[in-house]
């Protein structure tokens, strides 16, 4: 496999190179980046998730969101911090569209659910979606319709610039201080 004479190998194909191929729609430089950032996709994923097989499936759907969009990457070089942020909205996303928990009979839940192999997971994932459910709630106004327009709705900055009759940078540091606040109110939520 090559580019332009480069072979792919980690040392001699840097990633803007393998960015530009990709960009021109070579699959093989797709491969390439996949194999160099897919551990740290999915480090970050269980990090947000804490479900091992959840955040297997967000690395998954990264690279598939990632790759359809590589086009609109505009600074190539980036494509690591682009990935991140990727991965970051889209586990916030997963986290905040998980169903609320919901009351069971114990003896219907006996009677219809397998057991699992990792119940604590399962309930710890639940707690924390249920976290940041109640941390949005807690949060002002403009924080949360940033948030829910950034990472729920999906919209892009310059949508969310025309949405709010604010400039691009206005929205960025909206949305940043809109995360630490979230995060703020779900450790108040915990207690840390």
């Amino acid at each position: 496999m090559s580019i332009a004479g480069f072979v792919y190998e980690d040392t001699e194909v840097t990633v803007l190179e393998l960015v530009q191929s990709a960009q021109s729609g070579d699959r093989d430089a797709m491969d390439q980046l996949y194999c160099r950032f897919q551990q740290h996709v999915l480090s970050i994923a269980y990090k947000r998730l804490g479900n091992w097989d959840e955040a297997q499936e967000l690395s998954q759907d990264v690279f598939i969101q990632a790759f359809r969009r590589i086009h609109q990457l505009q600074t190539p070089e980036a494509f690591g911090g682009w990935l991140r942020q990727i991965v970051h909205r889209m586990a916030i996303n997963r986290l905040t569209r998980r169903p609320k928990p919901a009351s069971v009979d114990q003896e219907i839940l006996e009677a219809t659910v397998a057991n699992s192999d990792e119940p604590i997971e399962a309930v710890l994932s639940s707690e924390r979606a249920r976290q940041v459910h109640l941390g949005l709630d807690r949060l002002g106004e403009l924080d949360r319709q940033t948030l829910v327009a950034f990472y729920l709705d999906g919209q892009s900055l310059n949508q969310m610039s025309h949405a709010f009759d604010a400039p691009v940078g206005t929205i960025k540091r909206r949305l940043h201080v809109a995360r630490k606040r979230l995060a703020k109110e779900c450790e108040t939520l915990i207690g840390v």
